[in-house]
């Protein structure tokens, strides 16, 4: 008998598995204020000046927003399932919409709580693993790739775990997405952008994401740049094993890039100022470092859900950054929406009268700048040569480097500070740095973001580095607010360096918490109407293409 391609008996053992995670009938429950739910977002029109782009840059931005639109699709069946099946079992268009923001039925703002009736909580693996697989099966599980970035695990119709490639199970909107890259490098003006996009299509088919990476470092004067693929392990909260689908469509503001540009040549020297043991700092950033502004054509997938991201340090491949280093991009007009939206009336309702002043939005741009910066430095692999910190941490890696990329990049405000590199007012970081730290907590324990930020107030809190005043305002202790950025940097840095599972697990389960007061603050700015994020109107009917 003739036998079937192995490609087809693992896609028939897809279909006769479990049902993916996330498919539940939907039933009546509690009442849910739905535009409560909605409130949390503000909609902005996704909109940047497009006149200076060339005939074949606007010949491309729809094929790149076309790709993008694949990955969302990607994204969709990682996070949850079946999105139609979803969408079409919701009658209220308002819960619709919701579900539609968030990817599933669950509220990424608060825990991922269900929000759809007939809905339990998320699974913490998401749609990448069996919703019935215990850790222990798991683990005893003699699978190769088991533990990879790029792959699914599933059951077999006998009940076994199987492997289940990105590449496999996502087949036909690879090639899809692969031929609509190669159309956009074929018109591409720039050199270097059509060698990532051939390159990054020959990863879409392949999973073998390395060389696109690398490719990705070495282009330099394009304008049109496109971040697309599984990218991001936040998504998997079992393990942090699992890279989730997004896209980024950006264009370049050449103008901001230069004005950032000096600060890469610093970064050897700033590894250098960490307030850690020298084994803790052995590792070299790469020399390839590059810091630039963008605004954003188009949001897709993980990046796109619930909060959305304002800045991006890729690659996230430890090869690639000790070898060639990573890029920072910032993303301009969605940080401009998010000061303007949410961070200045968090800074009038939460930050004392006389420091309000102190909140700017060039200080909001650099604190999220060296935050992205700071993920670049550190150590990547422990210092005992177990393996990389990623795999040490597993699923407390998220939140451990959020909180590390946070600080360390407040260190190095200070330090650049210090040497006459930056010359506006310190007051004016750490103050909105402060009022950044409610701003993000509102993520939610469901975001490696939020966790981090939790952690942070807390410690800070602990420190006297601020202090909550009788009116409610809170106030910035400069003194003590240098101190406990130091010592948070040394604590979350060692942590790091030695690998310890268990010290991160215990940090994030005893800080990483809001408590009453905290909540209390956070119920105050959401009976003020602040929201908590931003949702975006994007694509090319809000652009003058």
């Amino acid at each position: 008998m003739r036998r079937l391609p192995s490609i087809l008996i693992i896609r028939l053992a897809i279909l006769l598995a479990t049902p993916i995670s996330g498919v539940a009938a939907v039933s009546a429950q509690d009442p849910i204020d739905v535009d409560k739910r909605l409130g949390q977002y503000v909609a902005v029109e996704l909109t940047m000046d497009v006149s200076k782009l060339s005939a074949s840059d606007r010949k491309m931005i729809p094929l790149l927003i076309e790709a993008a639109k694949i990955m969302d699709d990607c994204f969709w069946y990682e996070a949850y399932g079946n999105r139609d099946q979803l969408l079409g079992s919701i009658s209220d268009s308002d819960l619709r919409r919701f579900a539609e923001i968030n990817y599933g039925p669950w509220d990424r703002l608060d825990g991922n709580r269900p929000v759809v009736p007939g809905f339990a909580g998320k699974p913490p693996g998401a749609n990448f693993y069996p919703t019935d697989m215990s850790k222990d099966e798991f683990e005893r599980a003699e699978l190769t790739g088991k533990d990879g970035l790029y792959t699914f695990i599933r059951r077999r119709p006998d009940g076994s775990l199987t492997v289940v490639p990105y590449r496999v199970q996502f087949a036909d909107a690879m090639k899809r997405a692969a031929k609509l890259l190669v159309r956009a490098a074929d018109m591409s003006e720039d050199a270097g952008l059509s060698r990532y996009l051939k390159l990054r299509a020959e990863a879409l088919l392949t999973d073998d994401y390395q060389p696109s990476d690398l490719a990705w470092l070495e282009m330099k004067d394009n304008t049109i740049d496109v971040v697309i693929g599984p990218i991001e392990n936040y998504e998997d909260k079992l393990y942090g094993y699992k890279t989730a689908h997004e896209c980024f469509v950006l264009l370049k503001d050449k103008d901001w890039s230069k004005r950032l540009a000096r600060y890469a040549d610093f970064l050897p020297q700033l590894q250098a100022t960490h307030p850690v043991p020298d084994r803790y700092k052995q590792e070299k950033p790469g020399s390839d470092t590059e810091l630039n502004a963008y605004d954003v054509i188009y949001y897709a997938g993980d990046c796109n859900a619930g909060s959305k991201t304002i800045a991006i340090n890729l690659p996230n491949d430890e090869q690639v950054q000790l070898k060639k280093g990573t890029r920072r991009l910032q993303l301009k007009n969605a940080m401009r929406a998010k000061f303007d939206k949410i961070l200045l009336p968090i800074a009038d309702e939460l930050i004392a009268a006389d420091q309000r002043q102190h909140v700017t939005f060039d200080a909001f741009f650099s604190n999220t700048m060296f935050h992205e910066v700071a993920h670049g430095l550190g150590i990547k692999n422990t210092i005992d040569g177990r393996g990389s910190v990623r795999a040490a941490l597993r699923e407390h890696a998220g939140a451990i480097e959020e909180g590390k990329a946070d600080i360390l990049g407040l260190h190095m405000i200070q330090q650049l500070h210090r040497d006459g590199e930056l010359e506006a007012d310190l007051l004016n970081f750490y103050v909105t740095f402060m009022a950044g730290i409610f701003r993000s907590v509102r993520f939610g324990a469901a975001s490696a973001h939020g966790k981090a930020n939790m952690i942070r107030f807390n410690f800070f809190r602990q420190y006297g580095a601020f202090d909550r005043q009788e009116d409610g305002k809170y106030r910035v202790n400069v003194d003590r607010f240098r101190e406990a950025a130091e010592a948070l940097s040394a604590k979350l840095l060692r942590l790091q360096g030695d690998g310890d599972y268990e010290a991160a697990a215990r940090l994030v389960d005893e800080m990483g918490v809001i408590d009453g007061q905290l909540q209390a603050e956070l119920d105050r700015l959401e009976e003020k109407g602040i929201p908590v994020d931003v949702v975006f109107r994007q694509g090319l009917e809000v652009l003058d293409l």
